[in-house]
């Protein structure tokens, strides 16, 4: 019996292939792995077999341009991010002398975006283990934002050993919005949300969230980025994995086990941060509980054992974005006393 969903993608994934992406001003188009957005270093690929495919994570890997202090940098970037938003800071710890890698997760940005995929947390903490091993790195410092930061909570749970120090930048997931009321979405619902993503919504989001109604024109570049994948000629198939990467996000909280971490862990939060997957479709008594990133970085500081918390009054959801050299400084500064 044919899977007409598989012979569906399969169709759309042969299509994006053959099709070029459109790189203008404005979201046009990219292609189905951001082909024709500009990298802020050389991009390289990391190929593997993973659930009977093969795929391939895009990343960067850039050595110190200050003296070497041995030490290695690996960014993980949140849901509506890619690497390419770790930019300033990669400039920043390459000059205090690390190493850095920023990987794209396959089903976002430059990497490839299965026909079908079981997205966990545990998996993709396992593709990135596997990149940094084919890199001969060890160990190293992760710095995660967003949803970065529950897959490397998840990272830290599974491979301790491997984590020299973990910086939570905003990351999502200190609360469980399910067990909080929020409604259950289906991946059908994500899907159809997503396949009506526009440059003006995302806008307009990014606005009230990640810079607390504050805009500069530098900020338009990563709309464009957003907007110009999801318009793009893979379309469907980035929706498609869009919306298995919610479920997985929205299922599969790591709140409860932020007791479990034994590795050094710095939050770095930006306290207007009200973030919260959900909160557009829950009931205005629950919204009104959810994503108060000035409580919950308090309460997860005094949750993980070892921590350090470090505020950011009145920034949103990206400070590393929204004020790059006050963030840069504080993260190299309590890097250097660990």
């Amino acid at each position: 019996m044919i899977d007409r969903r598989s012979l569906w993608l399969s169709c759309v994934l042969a299509l994006a292939a053959a099709l070029p992406a459109v790189a203008t001003e404005g979201g046009s188009g990219y292609g189905p792995q951001l082909e024709g957005f500009a990298y802020p270093y050389e991009l390289k690929r990391f190929a593997f077999d993973s659930q009977g495919k093969h795929l391939a994570m895009g990343y960067m890997d850039v050595a110190p341009t200050g003296r070497p202090n041995g030490r290695t940098a690996v960014l993980l970037h949140g849901k509506n991010f890619c690497a390419a938003t770790w930019q300033d800071t990669i400039v920043a710890l390459a000059a205090a002398g690390y190493r850095v890698v920023a990987p794209d997760q396959v089903g976002f940005c430059t990497s490839t975006k299965p026909e079908s995929y079981q997205y966990s947390f545990q998996q993709l903490a396992a593709n990135t283990r596997a990149l940094l091993a084919s890199l001969g790195i060890r160990r190293a410092v992760l710095v995660a934002h967003s949803t970065g930061g529950m897959l490397a909570t998840r990272y830290a749970l599974l491979y301790p050993e491997a984590v020299e120090t973990l910086v939570l930048v905003n990351p999502i997931g200190l609360e469980d919005w399910k067990a909080l009321g929020v409604p259950y979405r289906t991946v059908d619902e994500w899907y159809a949300r997503e396949l009506k993503l526009s440059a003006d919504g995302i806008r307009d989001y990014e606005r009230s969230t990640y810079y607390v109604g504050r805009w500069r024109p530098e900020f338009e570049r990563w709309v464009d980025m957003l907007a110009g994948l999801n318009q793009g000629p893979g379309h469907t198939l980035v929706a498609w994995n869009s919306a298995l990467i919610y479920d997985m996000i929205f299922i599969q909280p790591v709140v409860y086990e932020f007791g479990n971490l034994r590795v050094p862990t710095v939050l770095m939060i930006g306290d207007a941060d009200t973030t919260a997957i959900g909160s557009d479709i829950a009931p205005p008594a629950v919204k009104a509980r959810l994503g108060h990133y000035d409580e919950l970085g308090k309460r997860t500081a005094k949750a993980i054992p070892r921590s350090t918390l470090i505020e950011f009054p009145g920034l949103g959801h990206a400070p590393q974005m929204e004020q790059p050299a006050r963030f840069n400084k504080a993260l190299i500064d309590v890097l250097a006393k660990g």
